[in-house]
């Protein structure tokens, strides 16, 4: 346990996150074990809590990917101010419409309502008359798309 621990706490950095990842990497040993076939215990227990933590590490920044504060085009382009409170040059605010342009009709409603009209995601679903799951689905998947097509033309 201790040496899993370590294992743990390097990727995480973290005492409680390390304790808790080692908790489930012992709880999942007990249907793990059943399945497979295990001839060198030491060695498979490492590679299967490093590749525990290694899961966990991508979930979470998976999720954090999502955020809408992670990507400039998601906060502060959409707020028309940088971070010194500077107005953004017209030729990146030119670029952002001509990307916004290129989205699903979806995506680009959904986008211009969330962000420079500054709704909520329910207000945009009643809005647009789209499902509010749908409103999320679009609202993300075309801020991705809108900083891809961004990133792609200023090269």
């Amino acid at each position: 346990m201790p040496l899993v621990y370590g294992l743990c706490f390097k990727y995480f950095k973290d005492e409680a996150k390390s304790e808790d990842a080692v908790m489930q990497i012992f709880e999942s040993l007990i249907t793990k074990l059943r399945v497979h076939e295990v001839t060198n215990f030491k060695s498979w227990l490492y590679t299967l809590a490093r590749n525990h933590c290694l899961m966990d590490l991508r979930t979470a920044n998976r999720v954090s990917t999502v955020d809408i504060d992670d990507y400039i085009v998601e906060s502060d382009t959409f707020l028309h101010q940088q971070h010194s409170g500077e107005q953004i040059p017209e030729e990146r605010l030119a670029l952002m419409e001509s990307c916004l342009k290129e989205l699903n009709e979806e995506q680009q409603r959904c986008i211009r309502l969330f962000y420079l009209e500054q709704r909520c995601y329910k207000e945009v679903a009643e809005l647009t008359g789209y499902d509010p799951g749908k409103v999320k689905s679009y609202i993300q998947n075309g801020k991705r798309n809108l900083r891809i097509c961004m990133e792609r033309k200023q090269g």
